[in-house]
């Protein structure tokens, strides 16, 4: 059992993220590294959690990844994009405040903006998938 005090593990800037082979900017976002298990033979933890902070502003811009994963804003407001998968045009637009969870499918592009006038956190949850993975199990509701 490992136990650890979120605010004694490291905040680490977010300046960049990779989409289609370009590097973006990501705006005023910190992530530190609640867990992690595993590597996916890339350098990346086969499972992690997450705690984002974004300042009023910040941005993380539309990109996409191989894990699924959940997110779950505690503070702040924040606007979440879907984009088209062949366009990069936003298809979709959500308020999303404290108390709500996103899921993001393996590979579905999408990013999100802090909207409201303070910082703005939320819990992130990634778990990788493989090709021979199926439907989740759990639909939610």
């Amino acid at each position: 059992m490992i136990v650890e005090n979120w605010k004694k593990v490291e905040d680490v800037k977010v300046e960049k993220f990779p989409y289609k082979g370009k590097m973006l900017n990501v705006v005023g976002t910190s992530v530190r590294w609640l867990s992690r298990y595993g590597d996916d033979g890339t350098g990346n933890p086969e499972y992690g959690l997450r705690f984002f902070t974004i300042q009023p502003g910040g941005e993380i811009p539309i990109h996409n990844h191989f894990y699924h994963q959940t997110m779950f804003i505690q503070e702040g407001t924040f606007e979440c994009y879907a984009y088209d998968p062949k366009t990069d045009e936003k298809s979709d637009t959500k308020i999303c405040g404290p108390g709500s969870s996103v899921f993001l499918s393996s590979l579905e592009p999408h990013g999100m903006k802090n909207v409201g006038n303070t910082p703005a956190t939320f819990l992130c949850c990634i778990c990788n998938v493989y090709e021979d993975d199926e439907e989740p199990i759990y639909k939610g509701g």
